[in-house]
């Protein structure tokens, strides 16, 4: 099949502005449209055939890379909506172990699995046939959610297939990306059956997609071919866990600090360094790593037992944790807002910049995604004024550098 541009204005101003989060909701709701690995290794949609006018509505009212879900009213500006705060962890230690934090997240979802509030979990999980890269699964059981716990660093398109799991019916527990949960909550505005067939949407803090040639860059460094790989690991397994390539030779490891710090955070796609809800915060829970500070404030990534920082954002997703608590399902105590600026800084940072870095794109003649009612504003004023020009000017060169290099 002949791939070209998507016939939808949407994903064609969004390819322009590289604005694309790789999420696969357009090629759900059209079938002219397919999601493909592009250079340098990211997700992005392809063109097979003709866009209705009715896919195009749902696309255009969807697509993160056009317009982002805002938050609830009173919201943190950093952090997002919440109802509760806490640090915490599984209270099964294997499922603590496995995860990449505290276990929260597959602790919570094999929780709706066992007690039935849901009958699936939609989630990313390691492609058997290509370790380094991801597919999308529907977990029925929690042995499953749990053999498939741990971040994925690198593309993947949950909503490519939300129109089959929704045509499904039942009751469907989401976990995803940010911008997946953002787009999930805005195609629940045209989709009535969204709300109807997903009651719990999981979300995570994200530090941003690499792209796949990141991996590569990692398995140059262990002196391990990709041919030769038969399991990866990005972390886990402790937190925050090593990055691991498994060979019939053995396993090679790198320091998570290196592996995403030195590799992998180098190769962060440009949508994500513009995003106003890096936090999951149109989720109903949505959980990070509650790190330890080291003697200069920055966030240690020594071995130790998992902790996860958790969220609930909704009446929903309030009820569902503390239903968790009650079944020993997860250990946690509160913690005041303000702290997760220790634990976070970096996201932090990313939010009081993004007002700096969107104000540069009509200057190159580039689109930027609708963002109101997400705090970008308030968290603008908490930059510095230096950091916030140095920003501004930083994206400027870079995107007309880029734009240059594009005609």
């Amino acid at each position: 099949m002949t791939h070209q541009r998507p016939a939808s204005p949407t994903v064609q101003r969004v390819l322009r502005g590289e604005l694309c989060t790789g999420c696969g909701l357009c090629a759900s709701a059209s079938k002219g449209i397919e999601m493909a690995s592009v250079p340098p290794g990211y997700n992005r949609p392809q063109g097979v055939g003709p866009v209705t006018a009715e896919e195009e509505r749902v696309i255009a009212a969807s697509c993160p890379g056009a317009v982002v879900e805002p938050w609830s009213p009173g919201a943190h500006p950093y952090w997002g909506p919440y109802r509760s705060v806490m640090t915490g962890a599984a209270t099964d230690p294997d499922t603590r172990f496995e995860g990449s934090s505290g276990g929260a997240i597959s602790g919570l979802l094999m929780h709706a699995l066992k007690t039935g509030f849901v009958d699936r979990v939609m989630q990313v999980a390691a492609d058997p046939a290509a370790p380094t890269q991801n597919i999308v699964v529907l977990s029925r059981t929690p042995q499953e959610v749990l053999v498939r716990a741990g971040s994925r660093y690198t593309a993947s398109s949950p909503l490519a297939g939300i129109e089959d799991a929704l045509a499904e019916g039942g009751r469907m527990a989401f976990v995803g990306k940010p911008c997946d949960a953002s787009a999930l909550r805005r195609l629940g505005r045209v989709d009535p059956r969204v709300g109807q067939h997903v009651p719990l949407l999981v979300s995570f803090f994200c530090g941003g997609i690499p792209s796949h040639d990141g991996v590569g860059r990692i398995l140059a460094d262990l002196k391990v071919e990709p041919a030769a790989v038969t399991g990866f690991r990005y972390r886990g397994r402790g937190w925050p866990g090593n990055c691991v390539a498994e060979t019939p030779d053995g396993e090679r490891e790198m320091t998570y600090a290196k592996s995403w710090g030195g590799f992998l955070s180098k190769e962060v796609q440009f949508r994500c360094k513009i995003c106003p809800d890096a936090v999951g915060g149109v989720a109903d829970i949505a959980c990070a790593d509650a790190w330890y500070g080291d003697d200069d404030g920055y966030p240690s990534f020594e071995e130790a037992e998992g902790r996860s920082l958790i969220m609930s954002r909704s009446e929903a997703g309030e009820q569902f944790l503390r239903g968790a608590l009650a079944a020993g399902v997860l250990e946690a105590e509160d913690l005041e807002i303000g702290e997760i600026d220790r634990m976070q800084p970096s996201q932090a940072r990313r939010k009081r910049l993004v007002l700096a870095r969107t104000a540069s794109l009509p200057f190159a003649l580039m689109p930027a995604p609708k963002m109101n009612g997400l705090a970008v504003a308030e968290a603008a004023r908490r930059a510095r004024p230096r950091e916030a020009l140095q920003n501004f000017l930083g994206t400027l060169r870079r995107t007309i550098q880029g734009r240059r290099s594009r005609l």
